[in-house]
C-alpha cells in the first residue's frame, strides 16, 4: 500500500504538472472508483466539470485539490491506485477507471486514475476547519488554509508537516502499553507511516517492533521520531518505494528507495549493521522485518 513518500511523490508530481488547468470533460470507465462520492457518478461529473486546479495538499496518505472555500476533490490511492498525467494521444493504460480531460490555454492533458484492486478512489468532500486552526497539511507551492476535507479531519498530522509537534506526539506515545510498531502505524497519532517505513525506522532505532511504547524513554522516543522523519524524507527524495507495477509516480516511473532498505523485504539477508540474517515474523496479518541481534525484545 502506498505510504507517505509514495503519496507525496504523486502530490508533488501533480503540483508540477496540472496546476492552472481546468477540467473540460470527464470519462467514467468504472463507477466503483467513485463509490465514496456522495452524489455518485452524476454528481461527480456535475461538480468536476469546469473545476480549476490551483493547489494540491497532502496530509498523511490523503491528498486533495481545494475547488472552493467549501469543497475539495479528494484522492486516495488505497492499495494499488495510481494517478498518471498523460497526453490525450498516449496509449491506453490498463485498469484506467476515470479520465479527466484538462486544458490551460492551448495545452491539453489527461489525468488518469488507475486502480487494479479498486480500494482507492476520487470523491468530493466538504472542507472543515482544522482542529488546531493551523494550515491543513503539506503544500509548499502556496499558502495552505486551515481547511481540511471532513473525511480526513480525524487523521493526525504527518512527520513532514511543518506543524507536526514531536513533543506532543511523544507525550502520547509514552502512555501506550501496546507495541511500538502499532503506535507508529496509528494514523490518529501520526499519519503516513505504514509497514515499510515502520520497519525501517525501528531498525535504525534498534527497537523490536513489540517493545511496549511506554517502556521507551522520552529521549529514545524523540530519537525514533527523528529517524522516522529522516527515512520519510530520503524516501521522498528517491520517489518512494516500488516493488511491483502497482505504484508509479505521475509519469509512470517507479520509485527507487527499495535499494536503500535495511530491513523491510530483506528476509535472510545479512543485517547491514551486524551481519545477522534479517528475520520476518507474522504480525497483524502482515509481517515485521527486524534483526534478532540488533533489535532484541525488551519487556
Amino acid at each position: 500500500m502506498p505510504e507517505l513518500p509514495e503519496v507525496e511523490t504523486v502530490r508533488a508530481g501533480l503540483a508540477n504538472s496540472i496546476l492552472g488547468y481546468s477540467v473540460q470533460a470527464v470519462e467514467i470507465l468504472d463507477a466503483r472508483s467513485l463509490k465514496r462520492n456522495a452524489g455518485g457518478p452524476k454528481g461527480f461529473k456535475k461538480e468536476i466539470l469546469g473545476a480549476k486546479f490551483q493547489q494540491v495538499i497532502r496530509r498523511g496518505k490523503f491528498f486533495w485539490f481545494p475547488i472552493s472555500k467549501e469543497r475539495a476533490l479528494v484522492g486516495h490511492l488505497g492499495m494499488s491506485g495510481q494517478i498518471l498525467v498523460r497526453k490525450p494521444a498516449d496509449v491506453e493504460d490498463k485498469c484506467t477507471r476515470v479520465i479527466l480531460e484538462l486544458s490551460r490555454g492551448r495545452s491539453s492533458k489527461q489525468v488518469r486514475f488507475i486502480d487494479q484492486r479498486l480500494f482507492g478512489g476520487l470523491y468530493f468532500d466538504d472542507l472543515v476547519l482544522t482542529s488546531d486552526g493551523k494550515p491543513a497539511g503539506f503544500g509548499p507551492e502556496g499558502r495552505v488554509e486551515p481547511l481540511i476535507p471532513s473525511s480526513a479531519s480525524h487523521i493526525a498530522r504527518d512527520l513532514l508537516d511543518p506543524h507536526f509537534d514531536p513533543d506532543a506526539v511523544v507525550e502520547k506515545m509514552l502512555t501506550r502499553k501496546t507495541g511500538i510498531k502499532n503506535v507508529l502505524l496509528d494514523q490518529n497519532l501520526m499519519s503516513g507511516i505504514g509497514n515499510i517505513y515502520a520497519d525501517e525506522s525501528l531498525w535504525l532505532a534498534k527497537l523490536h517492533y513489540n517493545t511496549p511504547a511506554e517502556l521507551l524513554s522520552k529521549k529514545k522516543a524523540l530519537e525514533l521520531i527523528e529517524l522516522a522523519t529522516d527515512v520519510l524524507r530520503k524516501a521522498v527524495a528517491q520517489g518512494g518505494t516500488s516493488f511491483d507495477e502497482q505504484y508509479k509516480n505521475v509519469n509512470g516511473e517507479s520509485g527507487y528507495f527499495a535499494v536503500s532498505l535495511n530491513a523491510y523485504g530483506q528476509t535472510d539477508e545479512p543485517c547491514p549493521r551486524c551481519g545477522t540474517p534479517i528475520r520476518r515474523e507474522a504480525w497483524s496479518n502482515r509481517g515485521s522485518h527486524f534483526c534478532p541481534r540488533c533489535q532484541k525484545l525488551k519487556i
